[in-house]
């Protein structure tokens, strides 16, 4: 793997003002002194846009970084800021996300998810860039029965189309690197949550509906386990990945053998629904979200599976650990406790 130089360069992060795109950017210009990096988010309402733009707040001072509203499926905007700014690491964050939304919504993922991810590979072919890591998901490996998941396993079946464009995107990214030696990773990430999350995901969605006194929906009867992964655990995870480049090597072909890789980054410990649903919970009562004698068992409602789910999600991280010497430690009750802080500050409680 081909060191790669943080300090002193210019980095795009796409979808800058979301969950993941935002902590990035905030590590990034936390630990490195002389970088430059350019956001680029298309602020879409898809969820709470005020949530979007306080996350965006946090760099409003620092003259480090520069954001433009847009979409990466925009290509004349991207090869115009590719062209300005010569960015020599790429961070492919923007996409759709959600995996029921893709069921109603099919022409946003289409749309920043193929068309948005094609255009960056093309602007990276025109200005060569270092590293490109971009996000791919636990989702590709769809309803695949062996466990733990491994980038090793095949991946042929996905159960929705956001899963289909994700892997789609890993496919589009080693073409790529063999025919422009483009070095790409692609990461996997596993049920990502933390303050300041997606109100689309399980435990903010559950929060907001608790205070409502609404009831929560607990699918496939509360049999269902997740990978859940600490956001500060993806974020070292990114960073790490990006100072380590896929080696450029010439193959016995005389061509590029494609400087191509792809990691999970999941906590290697899937929780049960259930389990979740109950440490979340007293972290709310905990934290004063919610009263002590709320009664949560008036509110739970357990359903039957929903179409594109599956009933487990659990990453194999042994190449993260092995290539990069890390694995996401956070624990749930941990990582539950700092959303349920957030959440009663964020919304006054």
């Amino acid at each position: 793997m081909k060191n790669v130089e943080l300090d002193g360069k210019i980095i795009l992060v796409t979808g800058a003002s979301g969950f993941i795109g935002s902590n990035l950017v905030k590590r990034i210009l936390t630990i490195f002194e002389n970088v430059k990096v350019i956001g680029i988010d298309n602020m879409n309402d898809y969820y709470d846009v005020e949530l979007k733009k306080s996350r965006l707040d946090m760099f409003e001072n620092d003259e480090r970084f520069v954001f433009f509203k847009g979409s990466i499926a925009d290509k004349e905007l991207m090869m115009n800021i590719f062209e300005k700014y010569k960015p020599q690491v790429v961070v492919n964050l923007a996409a759709q996300a959600g995996v029921r939304y893709s069921i109603t919504n099919p022409d946003a993922y289409v749309e920043a998810n193929l068309i948005g991810f094609y255009n960056i590979l093309e602007c990276c072919r025109n200005n060569p860039v270092e590293h490109l890591v971009y996000a791919s998901s636990s989702s590709v490996y769809g309803s695949n029965k062996k466990i733990p998941y491994s980038t090793d396993d095949k991946v042929d079946n996905p159960v929705s189309l956001y899963a289909a464009t994700k892997k789609s995107n890993e496919l589009l990214a080693h073409a790529y690197s063999k025919l422009y030696n483009i070095p790409s990773t692609g990461l996997r990430f596993f049920t990502v949550y933390g303050p300041a999350g997606r109100p689309d995901m399980a435990y903010f969605g559950f929060t907001n509906k608790l205070i409502n006194g609404e009831t929560i929906k607990i699918f496939n009867y509360g049999n269902c386990k997740r990978d859940f992964t600490y956001i500060d655990d993806i974020v070292e995870g990114v960073i790490r990945v990006m100072q380590k480049a896929p080696d450029k090597v010439i193959g016995d072909d005389g061509l590029p053998v494609p400087p191509y890789a792809v990691y999970n980054i999941g906590n290697n410990h899937p929780e049960n629904l259930l389990d979740f649903v109950n440490i979340l919970q007293e972290e709310l009562v905990r934290a004063g979200v919610l009263p002590e004698d709320y009664d949560f068992e008036a509110h739970k409602e357990l359903v039957a599976m929903q179409p594109g789910d599956v009933p487990i999600t659990y990453a194999d991280t042994s190449a993260l650990e092995r290539d990069f010497g890390f694995k996401p430690s956070t624990s749930l009750r941990e990582g539950l406790r700092a959303f349920a802080e957030w959440y009663k500050k964020f919304y006054n409680i």
